[in-house]
């Protein structure tokens, strides 16, 4: 669904929501992610385009700059992955799910919960 750099740019959002495209590249270079800016500026674009990502403009330094701050769409891609695994694998898809969950550490498993809104 996402290239690595993408995703590495999802995480940098969801660390620090509303984020600007210098402030992105500056947590991807602390987390050891060397890219250019335009580089960053494009993939958020392209995550903007993707419905991943909202953006506003905001005034900066004599003109404007775009914020982002990632979709909630971690819930619904979750909600549709758990239901592929019921259409394509049936009962025994759920019960092997259901075993794989079990391994998840307590605080993870909180998490999980959480995010699909249960």
């Amino acid at each position: 669904m996402l290239g690595s750099l993408e995703s590495e740019v999802m995480a940098s959002l969801r660390e620090s929501p509303d984020g600007s495209a210098r402030s992105v590249r500056r947590r991807l270079e602390q987390r050891g992610v060397d890219v250019a800016y335009t580089t960053v500026a494009t993939i958020l674009s392209r995550l903007h385009a993707k419905g991943m990502v909202h953006r506003r403009r905001e005034p900066c330094r004599g003109g404007t700059r775009f914020v982002y701050r990632p979709v909630d769409f971690e819930r619904r891609y979750l909600r549709a992955m758990l239901q592929g695994v019921v259409d394509l694998f049936g009962p025994a898809g759920v019960v092997h799910l259901s075993e794989e969950l079990e391994k998840v550490k307590p605080s993870d498993h909180r998490r999980l919960r959480r995010r699909l809104g249960l």
